[in-house]
């Protein structure tokens, strides 16, 4: 007996071996051998994010603080990030829904082909439990990322908090709201805390930890679920899964298709990281940190109640 394991053949390749080594026994044996042997077929489990930041936990315990001490006092508590994009035209969804025969689609999913690509930005309310999701036709930029998050609060529809001039953004370290990029901040600066009057403290989740942020569990699962197996053949094909997704916890969702140019690559001058005004917070600092208001002139009124994190 030696060490060497035959796990890139087959059922019937490995039956055809043993009987050339002298073995009477068909490919059925062989895979009840196997089973007793507690072998199976497995795909690759992408699992593993590497060594955990020496800050993670610390940054966990501090999310959980902010976002109770945030929800108790009546603030807004949101959580955002992009989802997946998706080519729109008559290309596969993954999944697989009930039907008499199966859909046919293009054999490849060739980007000359589509009508465009979406880029949903969503954006979960905890307290109401209500999902929103800005769908563009762009690029994902931070620009984009923070005009969506705009067009929420300005939104007349949405739901109300007790309190509104103090916002919690629960985000992702990476993608258009990176904790690393000025452009990010700049916009939140421009587009929230100046043209609302709001102080706006934003979280980011850990590097490889972008599982626990509660949008992805609790919005775009759901979506994903909702069209599994359905081709997104339009933008108001895409928009109306969207808004028709549903959970047995009542969760209501809102899909709004934005039809502008964000560009890319745009960047943040050292005068213009100057004027900002940025606190950031005395716990890992790189993740967490505030943007007030630069000036309360034109801006709503609001009140303003003291709140410590």
């Amino acid at each position: 007996m030696s060490t060497k394991k035959w796990v890139r053949k087959s059922l019937n390749s490995l039956a055809e071996a043993l009987v050339k080594r002298g073995y009477q026994v068909g490919r059925t044996t062989v895979r009840r051998l196997l089973r007793k042997l507690e072998y199976g077929l497995y795909h690759n489990r992408q699992s593993l994010t590497g060594p955990p930041h020496p800050d993670r936990e610390c940054q966990f315990r501090y999310i959980s603080r902010v976002k109770n001490l945030f929800l108790s006092a009546g603030y807004p508590v949101i959580s955002v990030d992009t989802k997946k994009k998706e080519l729109i035209g008559n290309f596969k969804n993954n999944g697989a829904d009930w039907a008499s025969q199966a859909t046919l689609v293009n054999a490849h999913d060739f980007k000359q082909d589509a009508l465009g690509r979406a880029v949903p930005y969503g954006i979960y309310d905890l307290v109401h439990n209500e999902g929103y999701v800005y769908v563009g036709t762009s690029y994902d930029t931070p620009e984009f990322a923070a005009f969506a998050i705009a067009q929420w609060w300005i939104d007349p529809q949405r739901s109300r908090f007790a309190r509104e001039d103090k916002l919690l953004i629960l985000c992702d370290a990476g993608g258009s709201n990176n904790c690393r990029y000025w452009l990010w901040k700049q916009q939140v600066q421009e587009q929230l805390a100046d043209q609302f009057g709001i102080e706006v403290l934003i979280c980011h989740y850990p590097t490889g930890a972008s599982k626990w942020n509660p949008i992805e569990h609790r919005l775009f699962s759901q979506i994903s679920r909702n069209w599994a197996g359905k081709p997104l053949r339009t933008f108001d094909c895409m928009l109306n899964y969207i808004r028709h997704t549903t959970t047995r916890t009542g969760l209501k969702v809102k899909a709004v298709l934005v039809d502008r140019v964000f560009e890319k690559g745009r960047q943040v001058t050292k005068a213009e990281r100057d004027a900002l005004n940025l606190v950031r917070r005395p716990i890992c600092s790189n993740w967490n940190y505030m943007l007030k208001p630069r000036s309360l002139s034109g801006c709503f009124s609001v009140v303003k109640v003291p709140i410590n994190f």
